[in-house]
């Protein structure tokens, strides 16, 4: 017997789960990185071993399997929603991105302006970090907040959010990537040319796409840039052909496409399993008075903290208010500038993705302590606000 699924309502109820997950998790990665055991927690997580044959050369930590394997999965997903987003979602057609886009690069721009007119001198490297919006936290947010978040202004926020998943992985692929090797660059571009190949000759067999997987993400590995980033390539070449013999049947329209089968099956184990245990491993910073005053008198914490906490809502909502003026695109139903801003806040709970930006843009480990702290107190502040905006506007009227 088949199950009945609604892709868009079963991602925004599994992002809502994992949203409450994620704040659990992280708040355990923060009680054992203080408590008794924390040097068993930090030595487990910098258990390593390397492979070395021939060409073939690995060389991994417990926390880099996390980061560089298990996100793997976690941004396979990301693809396949940005896959479907495209194909048949809220970015299908120019005139149902264009606010989203057009908020989501305001709500980009403007933090990362922020971040460095406070911590340019000093950290340029840093401005990536409040860029992204945690999808989970912010869609779960707005789910908890009821009736008083219209359906148009959840579905804004999370095109708003996949756009900027888009811009932080276009971010990390160019800013964050060392080394260059350019001969696994060709590699990496054979593991895609295979793939390309496989499916002109429509080939189905998962197995073989999973090796074509490993083989571009280990190019990638080799090549320098984030190994991650072969998950997204991947959710990008699913192709949007309907999935036979399956267990599942789409109540929206009928057809159930490789993309929304594969993302009915992984999602749950992306936002359930993986991204809790990346925030149990990425939360682990000692708070002792020396950290926490180091953090409050860091203009890098600041820059991060109001890039997320101001800079987002602000350029979310003037971006979003000019392009309306402008007539060049269309505001969500029942979209009151409060609203907005409180949307805008929600978009500044800037957890996972920002989590690994900062991993990968601070190499010191203390100013990726400092960060972690920046991000974790900019996102509660973030939601606190958002909440609070939502409550004040919610009978505002709509503007036009």
């Amino acid at each position: 017997m088949s199950r009945e699924i609604s892709p868009l309502r079963e991602f925004l109820q599994k992002e809502s789960s994992s949203g409450v997950l994620l704040i659990v998790a992280a708040a355990l990665g923060l009680i054992i990185a203080n408590s008794p055991i924390s040097d068993h927690y930090f030595d487990f997580l910098a258990l390593g071993f390397t492979v070395e044959s021939g060409i073939f050369f690995l060389q991994l930590t417990v926390l880099k399997i996390i980061n560089y394997g298990l996100m793997t999965i976690f941004f396979f997903v990301v693809g396949l929603e940005i896959k479907r987003e495209l194909v048949s979602g809220h970015l299908a057609s120019v005139k149902k991105a264009a606010m989203p886009f057009i908020a989501a690069l305001g709500g980009m721009a403007l933090p990362a302006g922020i971040y460095l007119a406070i911590a340019g001198d000093v950290a340029p490297e840093g401005w990536a970090v409040p860029v992204a919006t945690d999808i989970a936290l912010a869609v779960g947010l707005l789910a908890m907040m009821g009736p008083v978040v219209t359906l148009s202004l959840r579905s804004f926020l999370l095109a708003l959010a996949v756009i900027d998943d888009i811009g932080a992985i276009l971010i990390i692929a160019i800013v964050y990537s060392s080394g260059i090797a350019y001969s696994w660059v060709l590699a990496s571009v054979g593991a895609i040319l295979l793939i390309l190949a496989l499916k002109k000759m429509n080939i189905t067999s998962i197995f073989i796409y999973i090796l074509c997987g490993f083989l571009l993400w280990y190019g990638l590995y080799r090549t320098g840039v984030h190994p991650t980033l072969a998950g997204v390539i991947l959710g990008l070449l699913t192709p949007n052909f309907e999935k036979p013999d399956t267990d599942l049947h789409d109540v929206d329209d009928g057809s159930l496409s490789y993309i929304e089968y594969l993302e009915a099956k992984l999602h749950p184990y992306s936002s359930l399993i993986i991204v809790p245990i990346f925030a149990i491993a990425n939360t682990g910073v000692v708070i002792t008075e020396k950290s926490l005053s180091a953090a409050t008198s860091s203009v890098i914490a600041w820059g991060i903290f109001i890039g997320l906490v101001v800079g987002k809502p602000l350029g979310v909502l003037a971006s979003a208010l000019a392009a309306s003026k402008a007539r060049i695109a269309q505001l969500p139903e029942g979209a009151s500038i409060g609203k907005l801003a409180a949307t805008g806040s929600a978009a500044g709970i800037g957890f996972t993705v920002a989590l690994f930006i900062a991993d990968l843009a601070f190499e010191n480990q203390e100013l990726q302590n400092i960060a972690v702290v920046a991000i974790i107190a900019a996102s509660v502040m973030s939601a606190l606000l958002s909440s609070l905006i939502f409550t004040i506007f919610r009978s505002s009227p709509t503007r036009n």
